[in-house]
């Protein structure tokens, strides 16, 4: 139980620092993202962003499917 809790931490950190890092990259917001700035409410909808983590994602699963 304590390795999978280690695991899963180390993950989170390493997730943390790449979206950190792409936040200085500036290649968010992605074409096909919708936002929405008004001056009372800012919303954003990533539907380009979440079909590239998607596709990402099934790559990764599938690699070590194999």
């Amino acid at each position: 139980m304590g390795k999978i809790l280690i695991a899963v931490g180390l993950l989170l950190v390493v997730i943390g620092l790449v979206l950190s890092l792409l936040q200085h990259l500036k290649i968010f917001p992605l074409p096909g993202d919708i936002i929405i700035d008004k001056p009372n409410i800012k919303i954003y909808i990533p539907i380009t962003t979440s079909i590239v983590i998607s596709l990402i994602l099934s790559l990764i699963f599938y690699i070590l499917n194999k």
